[in-house]
């Protein structure tokens, strides 16, 4: 099905047409989560399936919003972690909150490793694609939002001066005058912030090479841009334009040239007997705390001995009989009084 029956701007799409465009979106989505709206639309246009204009690339938004609002498309396909819920950790017991460790817990494969390896993403959008890889290998994602702050490169700075091992630094960022130029800023700036340390800078992607071989939809330069004039391209492609599985792929070969598989594989296997640590500290705690609970429960049962309290002098009942009332049971009716208890007498008394 070719562009012009997915979408005619300007004219109402009847319901077979509007059908198709959501079966082929979430065919599109199902075979590329997780993924951005943008993502989508640039994937879309690629294959035919929608023209390159704004008024598609909100067209794709609204389908893919319903298609999730509909149950059809699972939440989670569809990533934006430019918005967040912030929300503090808290547990209900001890158990509880190893538990959650025993979820996050992860060895550094890195520890002994030669080099240290960094990703820095341009874009916020794109952070939900490259997470899952970067997180996978343990390694740092850094989220620069164009141009690094200052705080931020210096933060990295400081890194890369106690590190005192090699750094390779891949950079993922649009193909434009201010893409390419905030890169060129990022390994500058790292570079005069730790003098000492030893950076290899790599622009893993948008390449020119890679938009020729991969044919990715380009845009005109804007002109009005300031950097422009030191842009040797007139074309511009926007790093999402890459399909979500690739830029994940090339994330992945560039993280692995520093990790090796037999390295990784003995991580795998430490990973996992600590995993079990966990899971035998977690059943030895829920066992106590399940003892500790029987015997909360049968201490707040009364009981006689309990309820006896010696008391010194005479009950008043028995002062006539000149005896020593040596026991007193509490009862369990309050006085007016708040605080009292109306007293009564035990069976035994002194003679």
């Amino acid at each position: 099905m070719d562009a012009v029956t997915l979408y005619q701007p300007g004219k109402r799409a009847s319901q077979a047409q509007m059908n198709a465009r959501r079966t082929a979106l979430l065919e599109l989505v199902a075979e590329l989560q997780p993924a951005t709206v943008r993502g989508i639309f640039y994937a879309a246009t690629t294959r035919g399936l929608m023209p390159k204009i704004e008024a598609a690339y909100h067209r794709v938004g609204k389908c893919l919003g319903d298609l999730r609002r509909d149950g059809l498309l699972p939440y989670d396909w569809i990533v934006d972690l430019t918005r967040r819920v912030n929300e503090p950790a808290t547990f209900s017991d001890i158990a509880d909150a190893l538990r959650t460790i025993r979820q996050v817990y992860r060895k550094n494969p890195w520890d002994h490793s030669p080099v240290h390896v960094q990703v820095w993403l341009e874009k916020a959008a794109l952070e939900g694609v490259i997470q899952p890889v970067t997180h996978q290998y343990a390694v740092p994602l850094i989220v620069s939002r164009g141009y690094a702050s200052l705080s931020v490169l210096n933060e990295a700075a400081e890194l890369l001066k106690g590190i005192n091992r090699p750094t390779h630094v891949y950079h993922i960022g649009d193909f434009d005058p201010s893409g390419v130029n905030a890169g060129e800023t990022i390994e500058r700036s790292l570079r005069e912030m730790a003098p000492g340390a030893e950076i290899h800078f790599e622009r893993l992607a948008v390449t020119p090479e890679q938009i020729r071989r991969w044919n990715l939809p380009t845009r005109p330069t804007k002109k009005s841009d300031t950097r422009a004039k030191n842009f040797e391209s007139a074309i511009s492609v926007e790093a999402d334009a890459i399909a979500p599985p690739t830029l994940r792929e090339i994330t992945e070969r560039a993280i692995l040239r520093h990790l090796p598989a037999d390295r990784l594989a003995a991580f795998k296997i430490d990973e996992r007997a600590d995993q079990e640590r966990f899971a035998a500290m977690i059943r030895k705690l829920e066992r106590g705390m399940t003892h500790a609970d029987k015997t909360r429960k049968l201490s707040s049962v009364p009981r006689r001995e309990s309820l006896l309290q010696g008391v010194e002098g005479h009950c008043g009942a028995h002062q006539q009989a000149g005896r020593k009332c040596v026991r007193m049971v509490r009862c369990r009716q309050w006085t007016a009084t708040p605080g009292h208890w109306i007293p009564r007498h035990a069976d035994d008394f002194a003679p």
